[in-house]
């Protein structure tokens, strides 16, 4: 365990005393954020708390490198990743990693999400019991722009008396809803809020160098919009009403990949 300190450290990065075995210890459905100002982990238990986390900063600000560093605890308990990534370079550390199915087209985004809502309501039905099942991450980069080009791509593709919205919209919020039940959890970082990506399900919410626009809309509970630091690696964890000071686990592309394939050399 990190030693109590009254401020939020510079940085936080795998290589700090005590980070390696605060993320050994965590249960399968437990992701470490970082470090809060009490000197305490900041957890969640996708399972329990909040199955999806969503992630706004400028650009520069370090929505990738959460996201990264959340992919990487995924893939370290052999969880399934799932990677929309239209930037085609924000994670890219992730291409030929074992259990990452990784897109990059708008076509194949659009296949991806209708394919994750078949296997959604195939989980749920099947199933019942969801308890054995392996998590899946929806890693989602520029997904507010990206929900964008999946519409305008469904006005370009739909044919004549086929429904007007976008059947992969509908999927991501649809999973969105349900996902829960099926171990599906969507990580989503944008540079700003927009409606379309959804609010009351993301009861984790993470904001960096943003708008206060971006703060009425994705954390409206907040009464007192907290000044941004321009600190990498600092953001505000908004849980309920409040806004804590937290400094995410930074990992590199190289060490995020380490970090999943030493459990799989440790496993054959």
């Amino acid at each position: 365990m990190w030693k109590t300190q009254s401020t939020v450290p510079q940085q936080l990065r795998l290589t700090d005393p005590g980070v390696r075995e605060q993320l050994e210890a965590l249960p399968v459905s437990q992701v470490l954020i970082g470090l809060g100002t009490d000197g305490q982990p900041v957890c969640v238990d996708l399972d329990v708390d909040s199955p999806h986390v969503l992630v706004c900063s400028a650009s520069g600000g370090g929505t990738s490198t959460v996201l990264r560093t959340l992919a990487a605890q995924f893939l370290h308990h052999d969880g399934d990743v799932l990677v929309l990534d239209t930037k085609r370079i924000s994670q890219s550390w992730t291409r030929g990693l074992q259990r990452v199915t990784y897109r990059c087209d708008i076509a194949d985004i659009h296949d991806a999400l209708l394919g994750l809502r078949v296997e959604l309501t195939r989980h749920v039905d099947e199933n019942g019991e969801t308890d054995d099942l392996p998590h899946l991450a929806v890693v989602f980069e520029s997904a507010g722009h990206t929900l964008r080009q999946l519409a305008r791509h469904w006005d370009n593709i739909r044919q004549a008396g086929e429904a007007k919205t976008s059947p992969a919209v509908d999927a991501y919020e649809e999973i969105l809803f349900a996902g829960r039940e099926a171990r599906i959890h969507i990580l989503a970082g944008a540079q700003n809020y927009r409606p379309r990506l959804g609010r009351e399900q993301f009861s984790t919410v993470l904001l960096g160098r943003v708008t206060t626009r971006t703060w009425s809309q994705a954390a409206p509970q907040v009464a007192t919009v907290p000044k941004s630091s321009t600190r990498p690696g600092r953001f505000h964890n908004v849980q309920h009403s409040t806004a804590h000071p937290t400094q995410v686990l930074f990992m590199t592309d190289a060490e995020a990949t380490a970090w999943r394939t030493a459990i799989a050399a440790g496993e054959n």
